[in-house]
């Protein structure tokens, strides 16, 4: 007999201890039939649901998305939908991340990062080459002239001979890929505080024929 067998049975009351979904919450998605336990009836009563193991494990995912990072309930609905497929394991077949409220899966064909809702990409900057830039943009901040603002520049010491912001190791790519993904300007610019609106509309309008 395996663990999750053993383990398989949980009640109300454990459920909302060991998710942090509340009764009141689980009674709810039940009622709506946006998450059933694996064992239900109709009758209101206690023990009338009882949760399995996987539903627990559905449960904390779902707890970190409505309760923690506020993904709404017309967007989690619509998640639920697109990825009808994977049956009972929609929530647990893959790891899930959120952007601006919605719900981002890994792309099994690029291994992108996609909303599944609206099917757009989402810009995915490595953490060690953000570091890195951002320390070296707040170096270098100070020491940028007006003449380098709204200005791109390339240089085959600064990111391979990539294009960049000037005065900074910025790549337009970058800017490029926070746009796409719908980013505003002064979004772009909370993320790369050394720069400003300038540049990123410069960044935008660069075409490399320009150079």
């Amino acid at each position: 007999m395996s663990d999750e067998s053993v383990l398989g049975a949980f009640s109300e009351a454990q459920v909302e201890r060991l998710t942090g979904v509340s009764i009141a919450q689980l009674r709810r998605w039940d009622r709506t039939g946006f998450f059933k336990a694996a064992l239900h009836s109709d009758e209101v009563r206690a023990f009338s649901r009882v949760y399995s193991f996987k539903d627990l494990v559905s449960l904390r995912v779902l707890n970190q998305l409505r309760n923690v990072h506020n993904v709404s309930m017309p967007e989690l609905r619509k998640t639920a939908r697109e990825m009808a497929h994977l049956g009972d394991d929609v929530w647990t077949q893959t790891t899930l991340y959120v952007h601006r409220g919605r719900v981002v899966f890994d792309e099994p064909e690029t291994s992108a990062k996609r909303e599944v809702t609206t099917k757009q990409y989402v810009a995915d900057i490595p953490l060690k080459v953000a570091i890195s830039d951002t320390r070296l943009a707040i170096a270098s901040m100070n020491r940028r002239d007006d003449g380098q603002i709204g200005r791109i520049t390339r240089n085959r010491y600064v990111q391979q001979n990539k294009p960049v912001i000037a005065g900074t190791r910025i790549p337009v790519a970058a800017i490029k890929s926070f746009t796409q993904a719908g980013y505003s300007p002064a979004e772009i610019v909370d993320q790369y505080p050394s720069i400003s609106v300038e540049d990123v509309r410069a960044a935008i309008e660069y075409e490399p024929s320009a150079a």
